[in-house]
């Protein structure tokens, strides 16, 4: 288990728990309520700790490298997937990946960016950035799904669309505008979560959904902490008060009416227990195709078009 800054207090303490417990195994259980008092202090820190985390730390925790990513989930949730690849223009991005699956005997399409493991997976998955193939794949399926009046399910995870000079050539913001536009039309249900990073169109790009929910400890913005740090003071120090101004995790977003609600994560993250994390997805889920599901598809185009419409807040000046 990968353990933040933050979490020190806690890992000395279980340390010792762990310590005191081998001892006791051979004391007749004599340290026994002292191990219980560590694990009552143990707790209630986690729960101080957890239930208090600045802007910045949970930045930190949607990035954990234990975290579960997309097909961690879709394995989880749904039944039956069959992943479906390519854009059918030039090649397949490893970064998105989707396909159609079953929850609980609702045909659904899934569609999320994904993260690798280690170095390699990494690599290989381009570390979560898709290029304008990964978008026009995502597209594809969303159509595919449109077609068969199928509901669509978009999970967010990326550190943003990829930047490079290859991405830019092959066209990224003509492809992550052309989602959007589509996106807004859809006569199917689109149910859009944050299971971790949420960086700017990177993420929209797959993500306008008629309902959008963020897991607990996910942060969701037009930009990262480090980047606004690196532009307005030229340096990533204050990448800290940077997450402050961006406002940008899921209890901010809810208060500014961006989002529709916020999926629990169990104690400590969704890193530390990913079955529970996935059950509280699946649950989210399966309300919100109960309830779209029953919508006419026009309806569903209005809604989805009315909720972005309504977003922000303006003046006018005569």
């Amino acid at each position: 288990m990968n353990y933040l800054d933050f979490e020190k207090p806690i890992v000395d303490l279980e340390q010792k728990i762990a310590e005191l417990s081998e001892l006791s195994l051979g004391e007749n259980n004599v340290l026994g309520p002292e191990i219980d008092k560590l694990r009552k202090r143990a707790d209630d820190l986690r729960v101080s700790i957890f239930t208090n985390l600045t802007r910045w730390q949970r930045v930190q925790l949607a990035r954990h490298p234990d975290r579960p990513y997309t097909l961690d989930y879709i394995y989880k949730i749904s039944e039956n997937f069959i992943e479906l690849h390519g854009d059918r223009c030039f090649s397949d991005d490893k970064a998105i990946v989707g396909g159609f699956a079953t929850i609980d005997g609702q045909s659904v399409m899934i569609i999320g960016q994904q993260k690798g493991r280690d170095t390699k997976a990494r690599q290989y998955r381009n570390f979560g950035m898709p290029n304008p193939d990964g978008y026009r794949k995502a597209l594809r399926l969303m159509k595919t799904a449109e077609k068969f009046n199928i509901p669509i399910i978009t999970l967010l995870d990326t550190p943003g669309a990829f930047p490079g000079l290859e991405a830019e050539e092959r066209g990224q913001a003509e492809a992550i505008a052309r989602n959007l536009r589509e996106m807004a039309s859809l006569t199917v249900p689109l149910i859009t979560i944050v299971i971790g990073e949420g960086a700017s169109g990177g993420a929209l790009g797959i993500g306008m959904g008629n309902e959008v929910y963020m897991m607990e400890n996910t942060w969701y913005s037009v930009i990262s902490p480090e980047s606004c740090s690196s532009i307005l003071w030229k340096t990533w120090d204050y990448k800290e008060q940077a997450a402050v101004a961006l406002k940008l995790t899921a209890q901010d977003l809810y208060e500014l009416k961006i989002i529709d609600g916020i999926i629990k994560e169990p104690m400590g993250g969704a890193h530390r227990n990913h079955e529970e994390a996935a059950q509280e997805v699946k649950k989210q889920i399966l309300k919100s195709l109960k309830k779209l599901c029953a919508m006419k598809p026009e309806k569903l185009k209005e809604q989805r078009i009315e909720k972005y419409s309504k977003m922000g807040s303006w003046d006018t000046v005569s």
